[in-house]
């Protein structure tokens, strides 16, 4: 497949210095923009899918009646975030 290229990117000098600041060694800015972009598509897909899958579960829930009151679930996540950290302090 072709490559293609994107628009030039305009930007304050302050924050082309802080990026190059950031390159590893042998990375050149044109990857180090490109993996942002990259990361930047991945999140937004997720998010999209995300939300996707909670108005999907809305729909469910309203066509079935089941709902889990959100006290139940926070009080099990809490459940949860207490054993964690009770294993964490016992180390």
């Amino acid at each position: 497949m072709k490559t293609a290229t994107m628009p030039a990117l305009r930007v304050q000098p302050e924050l082309r210095q802080a990026a190059e600041e950031m390159l590893r060694p042998g990375e050149t800015l044109s990857a180090f923009v490109e993996d942002a972009l990259r990361r930047n598509v991945a999140l937004r897909r997720n998010q999209q899918e995300f939300i996707a899958r909670g108005l999907a579960s809305l729909t469910a829930a309203e066509q079935s009646g089941e709902y889990v009151p959100a006290k139940k679930v926070l009080g099990k996540l809490s459940a949860k975030l207490e054993k964690a950290r009770s294993k964490q302090s016992a180390k």
